[in-house]
Order: structure tokens, then C-alpha cells, then sequence
């Protein structure tokens, strides 16, 4: 036998080893060959510096907990997701897992914010300060730099530059448009559908039956749509700081409206002595400065809200002098700086922008009629509807600026190729805890309440004081310990 005899006998070796046979492939010449099963390469110890960590030492152990840290390799474009022909390219996504292989609860992941967090950066935090020590010794924890985060964020330099982390800041026009076209097409996959299919996979190569999911912010409409996508692969939720999965209202009605709640909140409990929420209206309807207001107010409830100050600077405010609500704004406005490998902001407005549905529908529609679609459904609002600020809030702030201005990208339908029995619940009925603070205007309080109603097996718990994130240690030790017991409770 020559040289390439023996090549051949190889090559037809092999086809057999994998089902397909050489007359199989002549007939079918197109038939796609099957996906290699997910895997995690190149496990290391984690490093400090991996996961966030100020521990001087050559390996992390935040909480007592020691973390392997690998590459999860992922299609750019997911078979299934969309029509052929699929794009081709890969992204490596960094995960960490926790050593405690036999965890006897099994594994859970933990899915931070944005969208545009890294999850590796904070682990070391999240694990020592946020977790308690049941979850990390009953649980195999799981962090992951979900899609067009950190090492591998998605750049947008004028748009890092002129924007920061508050996206409710109207961002510069020309950034959005220089963000867009920078990316170019490669934008479309960069949406939840996407990253649900990373979770997926990721579930898949760490050969685990079920999940169990702990998502903050953006990373609860990650996590339930995830559920709802695979209701047969979760064993429980916790959805903390809830975007309820079939998106916020996008003229924001709902935050608007829970500001006045949580101003008097405030004034309640540090007896203020004035109407914050009749000073807020009468500012706004005096400077017209409505989306700069709410994205200031909005922002100082992340974490442990810094209201305190807030009603005084409007009553004075309301009497003509603007030093100290200036000094307010500027303050937060000089805080909200960002690097791209803390929070991609061209990420954030990839995924942003084809999740959400605004007046004028979603991102596949054409950018020149958005405008007015916006105008259009914010006259056909009552003036009260905004109140204590006016229509320019809605229909001006930075999410709806931003995504405005978005170019027209393709959107995939959601749910794709799942069909909900009318009035039935959407959340499937697996035990589910969500956590809101009543005191966050990031996620407001209302939107958990609406999340819950779809949660046959949810529990809402309300903490009291808190803001943005309830499990961060700052919101006090209160929603630290309810996940502590909903995840270790007997039964799970």
C-alpha cells in the first residue's frame, strides 16, 4: 500500500468510527457534521489577579474557597439560533470554578450585571462578601465573562470615553453611531439569545444535569429567560435587582413613577421636613433638565443608597438656589467613569438595544422613523404618567437616546421556537427567589412584583433600606441570608 492509499484507508476509518459512511457523505454533501461537545480547556489555579482579588498570594482563595480557572470555547454564531448561512468564529469565554468537585447541591453560577460585566473580575468579592458560607460549601461555585465582557469586551472608545455607567445619562450622539458602525455586523450576536446558548454549553461541558442560577440586575433577565429556554435544566433561582424577562417599559413610566415612592421613603425616614417630590416636579418644569435629574437619582440607590442629602438640595433647589443639587450631580457625574474590561458599554448597547422594544418596535427597525414613533407614544401619555418629571425623561433619557440611535441590526424573535400557553405563567415552576430593595430605582421594586406574578413557585422578598443588588454587603446582611436559605433549604 502507498502513501496515499494508506491516507485514504484512514480517512474512511475515521468516518465509519463516527457514524458516516463514504456513500453517506456523496449523497448528503452538505449535511453539517455533528458540534463537538462543549469543554473547558487550559485549567489553571486562579490567580488573584483573575478574579479580582487584592490577596497578595500566587493563588486566590476568597471566602477559604480555591477556584480553577479555564476557557470555555463557544460558536460566535449558535447553530439553531438563526438562519443559514451561520457566520463562523469563535469567542473564548473565561470561567472559574470552584474546587469542591463533589459540592453536594451541585453547581451554581452566579451572573452579574450590566449587560457589560465581566464575571471573574468580581468573584473574589462576590464569594467573600456576598455568599455565605453554606452556599460555598453546599454549591460548586461557578463564575463566567459572559459574551463581549472583560478580556474580551467589546471596544467602543468614544462611546467609553464620552458615557459611563449610569446608562440612564443620555450618551453623545455621534458615539452611539461611531459604536454601531466600529462593531459592524458582528453586533447581532451579541444579544441574550446568545449568551443562554454560552450557558448552555457551559452546563454542558461542566456534565451537570441542572443548574442552579443566582443572577443580579441583567443577569436575572439572563438567568430566566435561560429557565424558560430549558425549564428541565434549572433546579432553582435567584433573581436579585429583577428586569423581568420580557424587558423593562421602555419609556421607563415605571421608574418615574418610583421616585416619588422612594424621595418619600427618604424623607420618612430621616424627617426631612419638605415635599422632595412636588421640589423634584417644580425643578424639572423650571430647568427642563429631566433626564439629567433622573439619571442622577437613579444611580445614587446602586448599592447602599445616598438619598439622604437629595431632599434638602431640591427644596432649595425648588427656591431658586441650584448650588447643591449641582454639586449632587456633578459628583455623580464625575464617578461614573469606566473602563471597557469593568463594563463594556459596547456590549452593553449591542444587547441593550435587540432586547428591549421601544416605541418604534425593535432594532431591526429603521433608524429614520424612530424619533417620531417615540414623540408619538409619549403625547398620547397623560401629563401625570411622567410625574414628578415631564415627557423630555422618557423620551430623552440614555436608554432610549442610545438605542434610538442604534443602527439597524437583525433581531432574533424571543422566545424562539417556544409557545406559551395563553395565561399561563411564564417562569417555569421551579423554586425561584426574588429579591428587590425598596429603595432601588435601577430595577425598581414594581418591576420584581411583576416578575413574581409569573413564578407559579416564586417567593418575593422586599429588604427593607436597600438598594441596587440587595445581596452586596452593603445592603446590610439581610438578603444574604434568605438566598442562604432558599438555596440550602431541605428539599433542593
Amino acid at each position: 500500500m502507498n502513501r496515499s492509499q494508506g491516507v485514504v484507508g484512514l480517512v474512511l476509518a475515521l468516518l465509519v468510527a463516527v457514524g458516516l459512511s463514504a456513500a453517506g457523505c456523496a449523497d448528503d454533501p452538505d449535511r453539517p457534521l455533528p458540534a463537538p461537545e462543549p469543554i473547558l480547556t487550559g485549567s489553571h489555579p486562579c490567580t488573584p489577579g483573575e478574579l479580582g482579588s487584592s490577596d497578595p498570594g500566587p493563588v486566590a482563595k476568597p471566602g477559604g474557597v480555591t477556584f480553577s480557572c479555564a476557557r470555555l470555547t463557544v460558536p460566535l454564531d449558535h447553530p439553531g439560533l438563526r438562519a443559514q448561512p451561520r457566520h463562523s468564529g469563535e469567542l473564548a469565554l473565561p470561567v472559574a470554578v470552584s474546587d469542591n468537585v463533589g459540592a453536594p447541591r451541585g453547581v451554581l453560577i452566579r451572573l452579574t450585571g450590566g449587560p457589560g460585566q465581566p464575571g471573574l473580575a468580581q468573584a473574589a468579592d462576590i464569594t467573600a462578601t456576598e455568599l455565605a458560607p453554606e452556599v460555598t460549601r453546599d454549591y460548586r461555585l461557578v463564575f463566567i465573562d459572559q459574551r463581549g465582557t472583560g478580556v474580551g469586551a467589546l471596544r467602543c472608545p468614544e462611546l467609553q470615553l464620552t458615557s459611563g455607567a449610569n446608562d440612564l445619562d443620555p450618551p453623545k450622539e455621534g458615539a452611539v453611531q461611531a459604536c454601531g458602525q466600529r462593531l459592524g455586523g458582528v453586533r447581532r450576536f451579541y444579544s441574550t439569545a446568545d449568551t443562554v446558548a454560552d450557558l448552555e454549553a457551559l452546563r454542558q461541558a461542566l456534565r451537570v444535569p441542572k443548574l442552579s442560577v443566582d443572577g443580579v440586575s441583567y443577569g436575572t433577565f439572563v438567568a430566566a429567560r435561560y429557565a424558560i429556554t430549558h425549564p428541565d435544566r434549572v433546579a432553582r433561582l435567584v433573581l436579585d435587582s429583577v428586569v423581568p424577562h420580557d424587558g423593562p417599559e421602555a419609556l421607563e413610566t415605571v421608574v418615574l413613577g418610583g421616585t416619588a415612592r422612594v424621595l418619600n421613603l427618604v424623607c420618612e425616614r430621616t424627617a426631612c421636613g419638605t415635599d422632595p417630590v412636588a421640589d423634584l416636579a417644580k425643578v424639572v418644569r423650571t430647568r427642563h433638565d429631566g433626564p439629567e435629574l433622573l439619571a442622577t437619582i437613579t444611580v445614587l440607590t446602586s448599592g447602599k443608597p445616598d438619598l439622604n442629602a437629595v431632599p434638602a438640595a431640591l427644596h432649595r433647589a425648588a427656591a431658586g438656589d441650584y448650588a447643591a443639587l449641582d454639586a449632587i450631580i456633578d459628583t455623580v457625574r464625575r464617578n461614573q467613569a469606566v473602563r471597557p474590561e469593568q463594563l463594556s458599554l459596547g456590549l452593553h448597547a449591542s444587547t441593550l438595544c435587540q432586547d428591549m422594544h421601544g416605541p418604534w418596535g425593535d432594532a431591526s427597525t429603521p433608524v429614520a422613523g424612530r424619533a417620531e414613533a417615540i414623540h408619538t407614544a409619549v403625547d398620547a401619555l397623560p401629563d401625570d404618567a411622567f410625574l414628578p418629571y415631564d415627557r423630555a425623561a422618557a423620551a430623552d433619557n440614555g436608554r432610549m437616546v442610545t438605542c434610538r440611535l442604534w443602527p439597524n441590526t437583525p433581531v432574533l424573535s424571543y422566545p424562539a421556537g417556544i409557545v406559551l400557553p395563553a395565561g399561563t405563567h411564564n417562569l417555569p415552576a421551579v423554586p425561584v427567589l426574588l429579591l428587590a430593595g425598596d429603595h432601588d430605582l435601577l430595577t425598581p421594586m414594581e418591576w420584581a412584583q411583576r416578575e413574581a406574578s409569573r413564578a407559579p413557585a416564586g417567593r418575593l422578598v422586599v429588604i427593607p433600606g436597600a438598594g441596587h443588588v440587595t445581596q452586596r454587603a452593603a445592603n446590610g446582611p439581610l438578603a444574604r441570608a434568605e438566598v442562604a436559605r432558599f438555596l440550602t433549604e431541605p428539599g433542593g
